[in-house]
């Protein structure tokens, strides 16, 4: 039977290719450590879940919720941003809750893409940031993902050749899978050209608190005249390591956070009553919890850097995110990132994501997670040094047991 359109417009989920390696490995027996999924192992504070446990005995708070989020959460997510970035925001026009940053960017594309419209969009980059403009309707012009000298006239070749003129441009830093971090001045320069050319800037900040080394990470919208022309997301997922709770925040420019929410009214009811009640509570407090998880995964980066350089895989030192940007080692790179996946997988049981998922420039590298405790980290590097120590002088004799099925 054949497809349906936007389903044909979806390329094949090579994550999924890794994720049935790494299942049919555990039904084996093997002990897989997954540094694939950036899915957070942490435990949500306890101040937060118990905050959802008292008000979810409250019967009134079982009905429909409001979609584009309760006053009080609005509220303590503008106010978040005044202390965080000494940005004013207007709660009640300016702030709308979504069901997670991914959800917030898919449901954007929704609200403001029209059929071939062009975004330009970082590559590699997180799968929802081009393909909900793909599933709009929309057409993807890649751009380089470095936040360096090459961004603008990277912006202008992309303006200069794309008919017709760019909607709008997605900025993700920290960046994930990259980890890279962008400066105030490269905002600045970047707004200028947006507001030059009439360009929508859409922001994921996702990671704006897990950064390492003294260096908090700005916000466009710290930029001034920035919030003309821009919406940015942020999520608690890593925040606070609330991932399944689904609970994140479009913030910026009126007249796209009114588009958002009218087509948020259509489709959902907004996070249940108790979720947001806890996410405000979390939002309203003394930032302890959040140096708590920040510092976890400083110790963590810290391990992996070291232990794997020591295994003989040099791994860059990321100043942010709960991630890595691994060059795959010099004897595998011709095999590429799913090749070299499957292969960490088969034969030193370590699961990571291939970069090749986050876009074609992206298959020199794969992406690590910092979701296992430092003893796991330190045990994937050892598993991860016989591997190399066994087959790094003759790579091309080792074959993907994929490859046999």
């Amino acid at each position: 039977m054949e497809e349906f359109h936007k389903v044909r417009r979806l390329p094949p989920y090579v994550f999924e290719q890794v994720n049935r390696l790494k299942a049919s490995a555990r039904s084996r027996g093997a002990d897989i450590i997954d540094l694939g999924m950036g899915n957070p192992d942490l435990p949500t504070p306890t101040a937060i879940v118990d905050k959802l446990c008292e008000v979810v005995r409250d019967p009134r708070t079982h009905r429909y919720s409001s979609s584009r989020g309760i006053p009080g959460l609005r509220r303590a997510q503008a106010n978040y941003y005044a202390r965080r970035f000494g940005v004013k925001l207007n709660p009640d026009t300016q702030v709308v809750a979504t069901l997670g940053s991914k959800e917030g960017f898919a449901n954007m594309a929704q609200a403001i893409t029209a059929p071939g419209d062009v975004v330009l969009c970082p590559d590699p980059t997180y799968p929802i940031h081009a393909f909900g403009f793909i599933m709009s309707g929309g057409v993807i012009r890649s751009l380089q993902a470095k936040p360096d000298d090459g961004f603008i006239p990277a912006l202008e070749r992309g303006v200069r050749h794309s008919i017709p003129k760019p909607l709008a441009l997605i900025l993700n830093y920290p960046s994930n899978p990259t980890a890279f971090v962008a400066s105030l001045d490269f905002y600045k320069d970047v707004v200028a050209f947006a507001k030059k050319h009439d360009i929508i800037i859409l922001s994921d900040l996702a990671y704006s608190e897990i950064y390492f080394d003294g260096n908090p990470p700005p916000s466009v919208l710290q930029v001034p005249g920035a919030i003309d022309v821009t919406v940015e997301f942020t999520s608690m997922s890593k925040t606070f390591s609330m991932p399944g709770w689904r609970m994140g925040f479009a913030v910026g420019n009126e007249r796209l956070i009114a588009a958002l929410t009218r087509v948020k009214s259509y489709l959902d009811y907004g996070a249940f009553t108790p979720i947001q009640v806890a996410a405000t509570a979390a939002l309203n407090g003394d930032g302890t919890d959040i140096s708590e998880v920040r510092e976890v995964y400083h110790k963590r980066r810290d391990v992996m850097v070291d232990s794997f350089t020591r295994a003989g895989w040099e791994i860059p030192a990321p100043a942010a995110t709960m991630f890595a940007w691994a060059p795959i080692p010099e004897p595998f790179k011709h095999l590429g990132s799913l090749e070299f996946s499957k292969l960490l997988i088969e034969h030193a049981d370590v699961a990571v994501a291939p970069g090749v998922g986050f876009g074609e420039h992206g298959d020199d590298y794969v992406r690590l997670a910092l979701v296992e405790n430092e003893h796991r980290i330190r045990q994937a590097a050892r598993n991860i040094k016989r591997f190399l120590t066994t087959t790094g002088k003759h790579p091309n004799n080792v074959v993907p047991l994929a490859a046999h099925r």
